[in-house]
C-alpha cells in the first residue's frame, strides 16, 4: 500500500464522512428547531449547534450565495453531500487506486 493509499484509507475517507453525519445532524437539529422540539437554551443543545455550525458553515456558506432563492429552503447542504459522496465514493478513490475512468 503506497502512502497516498494509506493517506485515504485511513484519514481521508473518515474525515469526509465524519463531516457528512455532521452536516445530517446540522439539518435535523435545524427542523427539531424551526419544530420547537428542541430550543437553544438547553446548553448541550447550543454546543452542539454551535460546534456543527462551525464545521460546516464554511462549507455550506459558498453554494448559499452562489444559489438563488428557493421560497425559504436551503438546499446547499443537499448539494454538498451530494459532492462530499462524490468526492469520498468516487473521485478520491479512483485518483489513489488508479481506476479513475471518466468515460
Amino acid at each position: 500500500m503506497s502512502l497516498f493509499q494509506a493517506l485515504y484509507v485511513y484519514f481521508l475517507q473518515p474525515v469526509l464522512s465524519l463531516l457528512i453525519l455532521v452536516i445530517f445532524i446540522r439539518v435535523i437539529m435545524s427542523w427539531l428547531i424551526s419544530f420547537q422540539i428542541i430550543n437553544l437554551h438547553n446548553r448541550f443543545v447550543a454546543a452542539v449547534w454551535q460546534i456543527s455550525g462551525a464545521l460546516t458553515e464554511p462549507l455550506v456558506a459558498p453554494i448559499r450565495r452562489m444559489m438563488p432563492p428557493m421560497g425559504g429552503m436551503d438546499f446547499s447542504p443537499i448539494l454538498l453531500l451530494l459532492a462530499l459522496y462524490f468526492v469520498r465514493d468516487w473521485l478520491l478513490p479512483g485518483l489513489v487506486f488508479g481506476t479513475l475512468r471518466l468515460f
